[in-house]
């Protein structure tokens, strides 16, 4: 009942605050909030409509099926944090590796919010393990970008292993994400991550 109430009054607020919003916009940012408050597999297309103050009808001619809404979710989520790199980068262009660093930190600032439940993709992730779902294309690619993200800096900073940087840089990422979940952000999950970093990219410089 507690969670059934819950959800209603999630519902309400974010068709308070959608509004003024044309219908795919109003669904595309009820999905937002459902799916990485509550969990992909967990809020059904109707819930999704009733948040956005339309009907599954409406949802339908917009989205073919819920694994598209679902796709289309996860590229928008993709496409913010791959302009945040950006945006970043424009502010380090001399400075790669004070790229990354700066990128990681904003990375924090986003997940260690109160109200994080970590990183929106590899959640999804964990939710969507059929290879063929038209969501886990756009995870996959996602992260195969930010890994390339991470070893071009890399190269530009001069460090030498730079592949196996990005690779680790990328495992440090999402398993702080996970652990936001697991242990908490008390820990702090996100602090440890970005001194981790440094200390790698440290090390490979000296080397």
């Amino acid at each position: 009942m507690a969670t059934r109430k819950a959800r209603a009054t999630a519902s309400k607020t974010i068709a308070d605050e959608t509004v003024e919003l044309p219908p795919r916009a109003r669904i595309m940012k009820s999905a937002h909030a459902l799916f990485y408050g509550q969990g992909i597999r967990g809020v059904g297309v109707e819930a999704v409509a009733a948040a956005a103050d339309t009907n599954k009808m409406t949802l339908y001619r917009h989205f073919s099926s819920k694994d598209e809404l679902v796709a289309a979710y996860l590229r928008e989520v993709a496409a913010e944090i791959e302009a945040s790199w950006d945006r970043i980068g424009a502010r380090h262009k001399d400075d790669p590796r004070g790229h990354i660093l700066a990128w990681l930190r904003e990375m924090g600032r986003q997940m260690e919010r109160p109200e994080s439940r970590g990183c929106p993709i590899t959640n999804a992730a964990i939710e969507l393990p059929d290879a063929s779902h038209p969501g886990r294309q756009v995870i996959e690619e996602h992260k195969r970008g930010m890994r390339r993200r991470f070893a071009e800096n890399a190269k530009q900073a001069g460090l030498k292993r730079a592949d196996m940087i990005a690779e680790q840089l990328l495992l440090m990422l999402d398993g702080a994400g996970v652990s936001l979940q697991t242990i908490g952000h008390d820990h702090g999950p996100m602090s440890t991550l970005l001194k981790h970093a440094e200390w790698l990219l440290e090390m490979d410089a000296a080397k």
